[in-house]
C-alpha cells in the first residue's frame, strides 16, 4: 500500500512544455472558454488590509490586487 499526490512538476520539465501550458491557459480564458469569477479586489495601498482578510479566512475565492 502506498500514497501519491498530484504534481505538475512531470509535465513542466522543460521551459516549452510550460510554455506551452500557460499559453493553452490564456487562449482558454481569453477566448471565454473558462470564466474567472472575481469575489473581491484590493487596491494596492490597502495591501495589508488584503493579507488580513486573507490570514483571518474572511476572503472567499480569487482575490486581484489592483494598481
Amino acid at each position: 500500500m502506498y500514497v501519491t499526490r498530484q504534481t505538475l512538476f512531470t509535465h513542466m520539465s522543460t521551459r516549452e512544455n510550460t510554455q506551452a501550458m500557460a499559453d493553452d491557459l490564456f487562449e482558454a480564458v481569453t477566448s471565454g472558454k473558462v470564466k474567472i469569477h472575481i469575489d473581491q479586489t484590493y487596491p494596492l495601498e490597502k495591501i495589508a488590509q488584503a493579507h488580513m482578510d486573507l490570514e483571518a479566512r474572511k476572503t472567499t475565492g480569487c482575490t486581484i490586487i489592483t494598481l
